[in-house]
């Protein structure tokens, strides 16, 4: 970073500073509580030798705390793969459901947004499709992070509401369905993309957003034919932006697609990933006849349904990140050469 002509290239530098962030979230507190042992430890041998009876019972409860902050450090080792530290591509999708559904990914798209304000994760929004009555069909955001793909990769598969109906005047209770996807930001994926493989439609952005909205075809639209694969992107007013954002999408999702081959288990999940419905849900969120969100693959779950939808899902990451190491679960890693290495 101190090089000259470093900050010339802005994508490039951002690359690096993001790197340089993961690194020191991890070396950051290892340090920090290594040297907070070691004066815990002298300070324990001074208050034996005294028999400070006053003190020793301080250092009890400080050690409870550092106790807390190496699990997390353990937590933090489970993100270990070599995708894990990048930024991510992050989608929801409505189904089975019809209105119920788009309302339901409106309140997914809320309790992540919560999530990523306590990570400090920052979520651009680069498509929405609104629902045909109410809510949102789809959204994709690009979440930008330590560990974004990581931790968020937990996430992946499809979530299940079931609650008394806002839009049902008998008041009868409702299953929805909505599933995440979760792919990660790579730059140096080697994938040869034939022009005439894609279909590419520019048309103009929805929703508020100032006079380009309405009179410059901004947003654009690809399809890759061979593969059916269709990534949208209308966030900024510049369609050349855009479309280098939307192609670094189908790259992503062309090689792990690719990965996916190998990995039957994550074929309900990427590209052709089932019907988003009854059966294939990996956890539930139940708020009537009584309140309980339950992760299935992992069985661990919670009543205070009101703390889960306002963003409150560590506890299930944590989880899944410990099923995942337990299980050797393979997923998918996406190696890009020689920057990987270093």
């Amino acid at each position: 970073m101190t090089r000259p002509g470093f900050w010339d290239n802005s994508d490039s530098a951002q690359s690096v500073v993001s790197q340089l962030s993961a690194l020191k979230s991890i070396i950051g507190p290892v340090e920090e509580l290594t040297c907070e042992v070691k004066d815990l430890a002298e300070l324990f041998d001074m208050a034996s030798a005294e028999s400070d009876k006053e003190e020793l019972a301080q250092l009890e409860d400080d050690l409870g705390s550092l106790i807390k902050r190496c699990e997390q450090i353990e937590l933090q080792g489970l993100l270990c793969r070599a995708d894990d530290a990048k930024n991510c591509f992050f989608s929801i999708h409505a189904g089975a459901g019809g209105t119920e559904s788009c309302d339901w990914v409106n309140m997914l798209l809320r309790m992540y947004g919560r999530y990523f304000e306590t990570e400090k994760y920052k979520a651009e929004e680069l498509d929405m499709v609104p629902g045909e009555e109410a809510g949102i069909r789809s959204v994709t955001l690009k979440v930008s992070g330590p560990f974004a793909f990581g931790k968020l990769s937990c996430e992946m598969g499809v979530h299940r509401l079931v609650r008394i109906s806002p839009f049902d005047s008998n008041k009868r209770r409702h299953t929805s369905f909505a599933a995440v996807d979760v792919v990660p930001e790579t730059e140096d994926i080697d994938i040869e993309i034939k022009e005439e493989d894609l279909k590419i439609d520019y048309y103009r952005a929805g929703g508020a957003g100032g006079q380009h909205v309405n009179k410059v075809s901004s947003a654009v639209r690809i399809v890759h034919i061979p593969t059916g694969i269709s990534v949208q992107c209308q966030n900024d007013r510049s369609q050349h932006r855009n479309k280098a954002e939307a192609m670094k999408m189908l790259k992503s999702r062309l090689y792990m697609l690719e990965q996916q081959k190998r990995d039957t288990e994550l074929a309900k999940v990427y590209g052709n990933k089932g019907e988003i419905a009854w059966g294939n849900q990996i956890r539930s969120y139940v708020l009537q006849p009584y309140q309980m969100v339950k992760d299935h693959r992992t069985d661990y779950q919670t009543g205070n349904t009101d703390a889960v939808l306002n963003g409150d899902i560590e506890g299930f990451i944590e989880s899944y990140l410990r099923y995942r190491v337990k299980n050797k679960k393979k997923e998918p890693e996406v190696k890009t050469g020689k920057k990987d290495k270093d």
